[in-house]
């Protein structure tokens, strides 16, 4: 009986996946138990020969294609096609601990309809002085949202749904359907202005009904943070979607564009996303480079809405399931 369906939506990765699905095959949950979806967002590369060879690696595999781009789109896709009521969502770049499926399987079997784990880095090159200002501490452990990372410690806890990171986070299909599903997210470039809040918008949308989401440690997996990504001009691109994706919420609960761009809230969260004022007194640097990033985000975004009606529209949508 299939009672666990992974679905990881992927688009020219091919050697990242690779590594992905390898984790997998080393899970000690019983292979008979789960089936991986890999959604194909239009890759150009050995994406799809990648998929063939592991397709008689796994019990259960399914590879299906669809151009049309968007995170939302493919977990959308992996929802539609999903044989189990529990869905495992994880990206392409990410290392699965050995006990994750087993951790997520436990979790479901004690009626959590949400789960996530920690997602630790595996850096390509040793990082920066700067990364670990980065990091936002409290009582409940420690979290990275420019690099999708966080730990909670080694203990099974109830957590706030925002704390599970969308490259890890299992949920039950119900509940995706209930909340209205994913919000666009992962936009290629041409198509940035369609950005939305991503998992963080279902994650708000199941805080405002009243779901909760367990931790559990054992559901964890390794995520991989390329030497790229380690630079500045990277924080700058990272902060400049996190504008867009502020944008995008605001106006969404707005009900409508913001006529004049209030960049006082936009500083307000920012300051509020680096609660650490150390991090702003030892790199003033960094800290302007991803203010710089987040406030043109911010205004690309609203500035598209002002000179495109059919952006506002595609924001106030009430759910993404046919794109």
């Amino acid at each position: 009986m299939i009672n666990l369906s992974v679905i990881i939506p992927t688009r020219n990765r091919s050697s990242l996946l690779t590594n992905t699905l390898e984790s997998i095959l080393l899970q000690n949950y019983p292979q008979t138990d789960f089936e991986v979806i890999v959604i194909d967002n239009g890759s150009t590369d050995s994406t799809a020969e990648i998929c063939n060879i592991y397709s008689t690696k796994f019990i259960n595999f399914v590879y299906l294609y669809d151009e049309h781009p968007g995170l939302h789109v493919g977990r959308h896709l992996g929802l539609k096609n999903a044989r189990a009521e529990n869905l495992v969502y994880a990206d392409d770049d990410i290392k699965a601990f050995p006990t994750w499926l087993e951790g997520i399987a436990e979790s479901f079997q004690e009626n959590n309809v949400m789960v996530g784990g920690k997602c630790l880095p595996e850096y390509e090159i040793e990082p920066p002085e700067w990364m670990k200002y980065l990091w936002n501490k409290s009582g409940v452990g420690k979290t990275n949202s420019y690099y999708s990372l966080i730990d909670l410690g080694d203990i099974k806890k109830e957590i706030d749904p925002m704390l599970v990171i969308g490259c890890n986070l299992s949920i039950k299909k119900n509940v995706v359907m209930h909340a209205g599903g994913f919000h666009p997210d992962s936009m290629p470039k041409e198509k940035l202005k369609y950005r939305g809040d991503g998992e963080s918008g279902l994650a708000i949308k199941l805080k405002e009904k009243g779901y909760s989401a367990i931790y559990n440690p054992k559901a964890s997996i390794y995520h991989f943070v390329s030497k790229h990504r380690l630079t500045k001009e990277y924080l700058y691109q990272r902060a400049f979607l996190h504008g867009i994706t502020n944008s995008y919420h605001y106006t969404r609960n707005k009900r409508g564009y913001i006529s004049q761009i209030n960049f006082k809230t936009v500083v307000n969260t920012l300051k509020a996303h680096l609660k650490d004022i150390k991090f702003r007194l030892f790199n003033n640097e960094v800290y302007n480079i991803i203010k710089k990033g987040y406030r043109e985000g911010y205004e690309f975004h609203q500035k598209e809405m002002l000179n495109d009606i059919h952006l506002i529209d595609w924001v106030l949508k009430e759910n993404y399931f046919d794109d």
